[in-house]
């Protein structure tokens, strides 16, 4: 290795190291602050980073004043029925759009490239009127609604299908294999990766969402909704609410510590590469 393609790999690291530490700068003033007092937490010395004494009295007072169990369990039950759902039936589609020849294919996948194009701000008001018709507010179910479907998870798995070669599908033919039978078998096995890539994704969206919570729920809250409350209007009590912020984390950061083989096998590699 010449000297030049040393001091460009030292530069790329060094870069990649400030990269990195500008993204973790905000997760740990989370931390800080949540040790904080209040009166240090909206000090504005530039030299007041750690706190002056580390104390637990905001992850005591968030944990009394807020019911994290219950808060837990509807985003989990959020995050597992977005993520069945948007797996299923993006999986289902993707195969037909991707390996079946039908009438209206192409205006069918047309309208779900449409809809990816459309902010999805526009869908709140006609999908809270489906979900009240339904007597449905205010439950998991209503949580969970809106990613039933997901037109970036149909368009994901049918590149993923439209990947893998014929030849497992004539092979399959020559079996004695149907068309289920070579799906379920043969070709929804070879785009695990791909699957598993999409169930992060929505596992990440649906703990993010928060306008659609506020809108439909009232006490069945998951995390984001519960935080967003408890900002004031004129004063926030900043240590609690970065305590309970990081408490918030928790779930995600679980999810990441476990499945981050599988998130970057299914970003890097194809449908018929695993």
């Amino acid at each position: 290795m010449s000297a030049r393609d040393k001091a460009n790999r030292v530069l790329i690291h060094v870069i990649l190291i400030l990269v990195s530490i500008t993204m973790l700068v905000p997760f740990l003033w989370m931390i800080l602050t949540a040790f904080k007092t209040m009166t240090e937490s909206t000090s504005v010395n530039p030299f007041v980073i750690l706190p002056s004494t580390w104390r637990w009295d905001s992850f005591r007072e968030v944990s009394a004043n807020m019911d994290f169990l219950h808060l837990y369990i509807n985003t989990l039950l959020l995050i597992l029925g977005r993520v069945v759902c948007a797996v299923l039936t993006a999986t289902l589609a993707g195969y037909a759009f991707g390996r079946l020849n039908f009438r209206g294919k192409n205006l069918m996948f047309s309208l779900v490239l449409f809809q990816m194009m459309v902010p999805g701000q526009i869908f709140i008001i006609p999908q809270y009127l489906m979900v009240s018709k339904m007597g449905m507010l205010n439950t998991i179910f209503a949580l969970v609604f809106p990613g039933i479907v997901t037109a970036f998870g149909t368009f994901l798995l049918k590149q993923a299908y439209m990947g893998l070669p014929k030849d497992l599908e004539e092979a399959a033919r020559l079996d004695g294999c149907n068309i289920g039978q070579t799906f379920l078998f043969i070709m929804a096995p070879l785009t695990r990766s791909s699957m598993v890539a999409l169930g992060i994704f929505t596992a990440v969206f649906a703990y993010k969402d928060l306008m659609w919570p506020l809108i439909c729920n009232k006490d069945v809250m998951p995390l984001s909704a519960a935080l967003a409350k408890m900002q004031g209007q004129y004063t926030n009590n900043y240590p609690q609410l970065m305590a309970a912020s990081l408490l918030a984390c928790i779930p995600m950061i679980v999810l990441y510590l476990i499945f981050q083989k599988q998130f970057i096998e299914g970003i890097a590699t194809s449908g018929g590469k695993l």
